[in-house]
C-alpha cells in the first residue's frame, strides 16, 4: 500500500515568506527610483574620454571626481609582478629535466 505525500512543515515557510516580502520591497524600490540625468565632463566627446579624465584626475569640467592615478599605478605594478612571477614559475630549470622522462615517459627499453 502506498502512502500519500505529506506537507513538510519545518518552519521554512516563514523564511520563504520573508524572502518573498523582501523581493516585493526591492521591486517597489527599483520601479520607483529616480536616477536623474547623466552628466559628463565638459569637452569630452565620449565615455572613454570622461573615464580617462576621471582616472588621471585631470581638471576637465565642473564635475568633481576623485583621482585614481595612484591606485591605477599600484594595480599596474602588482599585476606586472604577478605576471613576472608566473613566467618565472612556469619556466623549467635545465638541471631538473630528466631526458628519459620527457622523451619516452620514463619507460625502460627506448622505442616501442
Amino acid at each position: 500500500m502506498t502512502s500519500r505525500p505529506r506537507l513538510h512543515t519545518s518552519g521554512k515557510q516563514l523564511v520563504g515568506l520573508v524572502a518573498f516580502a523582501l523581493f516585493g520591497v526591492l521591486v517597489a524600490v527599483f520601479l520607483t527610483a529616480d536616477f536623474g540625468t547623466a552628466e559628463t565632463f565638459a569637452g569630452a566627446e565620449g565615455i572613454t574620454a570622461a573615464i580617462g579624465y576621471s582616472l588621471f584626475d585631470l581638471d576637465a569640467g565642473s564635475i568633481p571626481a576623485e583621482g585614481f592615478l595612484v591606485s591605477f599605478l599600484v594595480i599596474a605594478v602588482v599585476l606586472d609582478a604577478a605576471l613576472d612571477a608566473t613566467v618565472m614559475l612556469a619556466t623549467r630549470d635545465e638541471d631538473d629535466v630528466d631526458e628519459a622522462a620527457v622523451t619516452d615517459g620514463g619507460r625502460e627499453g627506448g622505442d616501442r
